[in-house]
C-alpha cells in the first residue's frame, strides 16, 4: 500500500480468497450462537472494553489512517476518524432497545422483539475506513450477530489495524476481516450464511450487490452515492455561513458521501457568498497528512484525482468561472488537487450533475426558490441536502421540500449517533445509528399472548 500524498510505501496487507472467505464465515457462524446467548449487557460491555482500546491506541491507529488514506492528522480527519469510532462504540453500547407491547387490549397482546440474524457481512469504503467499519459492525455485535468485514482494497491496513484492537476484547470468532478483491465482496454479499449484508460506496456497486443477494433474499442496509445539494437563501448571511459551506463541502478533502456537493445561491447574495467562502477557502492548508498543520490532504487515489481533474477542466471549457483552485501542480508528488470554487456553471453541466468526490464545488445561480428547490431534487439520488438562511421557519419549509434521507439547516453532513441516517431514492435503504440502527441489525419477531 502507498501513500497518496507522497507516493512511499505504507506497508503490505494480505490478499486473501474466497477460501479465506468461507474459513472466517464458517467461524462467525460457529461463535454466533455463544455471543447471542450473553445478552445485551454483557455484548455492550465488551463494546465498552473495545472503545477503551481504540482509545488506548488512538494514535498509533490515525497515523495508519492518515498514510494509507491521505487525510491528515488534524482537522476533521484522522484523529477526529479515529475518536469518532471510540464514540460509535460506546453510543451504540448505551442505545436502549426494550421489547415493545404494540397491542394489549380486550384479551389480546402482542410483544415486538428483535432477534439476532446471525451473521452479518460489512463491505466498506475507502473515504472513512475505520469510522463506517464501526458504523456497519458495532450495532450488528450489540444485536448479538456475528460479522465480517471485507474492507475496501485501497485501505486494507487501517481497517486491519482496527478490527485487531477490537479484537482484543472480543471473544474469538466474534469479529473476522478478510481483506481481498472484488471476488471476495461478490461471495460475501451472495454467500447463504450470510444473513445480512451492510454496504457503503457507489450506487453501481450497490445495485451489483442486491442482485447477488437476491438468490438468498438477504437483509440489506446500503448507503449509496449522494451528490447533495445546498440552498442558500436570499436572507443568509454571507460571510456567517462561510466556513459552514466550506466543511460541508471539503471534510475528508471533498471525499465524503454526504458532504455538500452542489451549492444553489440566491442571485441577490451570489457574489458575495462566493466572495466569502473564496476567502475563507484560501486561507486552509493543504498537504502531507503527518504534517500537523494541514487539515486537507490528497485525493486517495489515481482513478478519483483524474474524476475530479476531466470534471473541473470540463467546467472550464464550457466557460464557467474559477474562483479558486483548478490548477493542479502535475509536478507535485501525491494525489493532490488544489481546493477548487466554480461559479457560474450551468445546471446541466458534469460538474454539477456527476457526483465529484473530491475538493472541487459547483456553485450555480438561482432566481427563484421554487427552481432551487426543482434542481436540488432532479436527481436520482437522495442521500442529504441543506438550507442556509436566518428565518427558521421559512429554511424549515424548503427543508421539507428536499428528497433526501437527512437535511441541515445552517449546517451539512453533521452525523450524530443517536438520529437515524440513511438515503433516499437511488442513495439506498435501511438505517444506521440509535435505536433504529439497532433494528435494522435485528429480525422483528411479534409474540402473540
Amino acid at each position: 500500500m502507498l501513500d497518496p500524498a507522497t507516493g512511499e510505501r505504507v506497508g503490505f496487507a494480505p490478499l486473501q480468497s474466497v477460501a479465506d472467505l468461507e474459513a472466517a464465515i464458517t467461524a462467525a457462524q460457529a461463535a454466533q450462537p455463544g455471543w447471542a446467548a450473553l445478552g445485551h449487557a454483557a455484548r455492550s460491555e465488551a463494546l465498552l472494553r473495545a472503545a477503551d482500546a481504540v482509545e488506548a491506541n488512538a494514535e498509533e491507529l490515525a497515523r495508519i489512517l492518515s498514510r494509507e488514506q491521505g487525510k491528515p492528522l488534524n482537522g476533521p480527519n484522522a484523529r477526529f476518524e479515529v475518536g469518532a469510532c471510540a464514540a460509535w462504540l460506546r453510543a451504540t453500547a448505551a442505545t436502549v432497545l426494550e421489547p415493545e407491547t404494540v397491542v394489549d387490549a380486550d384479551g389480546t397482546r402482542a410483544v415486538l422483539h428483535y432477534r439476532p440474524i446471525g451473521v452479518v457481512g460489512a463491505i466498506g469504503p475507502w473515504n472513512w475506513p475505520m469510522m463506517i467499519t464501526v458504523w456497519q459492525i458495532a450495532p450488528a455485535l450489540r444485536m448479538g450477530n456475528t460479522a465480517v468485514v471485507k474492507p475496501s482494497g485501497m485501505t486494507p491496513l487501517s481497517v486491519l489495524a482496527l478490527v485487531k484492537v477490537i479484537n482484543q476484547e472480543l471473544p474469538e470468532g466474534v469479529l473476522h476481516v478478510v481483506p481481498g478483491r472484488r471476488d471476495v465482496g461478490a461471495a460475501l454479499a451472495e454467500h447463504p450464511a450470510i444473513g445480512k449484508v451492510m454496504f457503503t460506496g457507489s450506487t453501481a456497486t450497490g445495485k451489483s450487490i442486491i442482485r447477488s443477494s437476491a438468490d438468498t433474499v438477504k437483509r440489506l442496509t446500503l448507503e449509496l452515492g449522494g451528490n447533495d445539494a445546498g440552498i442558500v437563501l436570499p436572507d443568509a448571511d454571507p460571510k456567517a455561513i462561510a466556513e459552514g459551506l466550506f466543511w460541508g463541502a471539503f471534510i475528508n478533502t471533498g471525499q465524503t458521501c454526504a458532504a455538500l456537493k452542489r451549492l444553489y445561491v440566491h442571485e441577490d447574495i451570489y457574489e458575495d457568498v462566493c466572495a466569502a467562502l473564496t476567502e475563507y477557502a484560501a486561507n486552509v492548508p493543504m498537504g502531507v497528512g503527518l504534517d500537523e498543520e494541514n487539515v486537507l490532504g490528497p485525493l486517495q487515489n489515481r482513478s478519483q484525482y483524474e474524476i475530479v481533474a476531466g470534471l473541473v477542466e470540463d467546467a472550464k471549457d464550457a466557460g464557467a468561472r474559477v474562483l479558486l483552485g483548478g490548477n493542479p501542480d502535475e509536478n507535485q508528488p501525491g494525489y493532490f488537487y488544489p481546493t477548487t470554487l466554480v461559479a457560474d456553471i450551468d445546471n446541466d453541466n458534469p460538474l454539477v450533475a456527476q457526483e465529484q468526490f473530491g475538493p472541487a464545488l459547483p456553485i450555480i445561480k438561482y432566481t427563484d426558490v421554487d427552481h432551487a428547490v426543482a434542481m436540488a431534487n432532479a436527481l436520482e439520488v437522495g442521500l442529504g441536502a441543506s438550507v442556509w438562511g436566518t428565518d427558521p421557519d421559512q429554511a424549515h419549509a424548503v427543508a421539507a421540500r428536499l428528497e433526501a434521507g437527512s437535511v441541515w439547516i445552517n449546517n451539512h453532513g453533521a452525523v450524530n449517533p443517536m438520529a437515524p441516517f440513511g438515503g433516499a431514492k437511488q442513495s439506498g435503504y435501511g438505517l444506521e445509528f440509535g435505536t433504529e440502527g439497532l433494528k435494522h441489525l435485528g429480525q422483528p419477531q411479534v409474540i402473540h399472548g
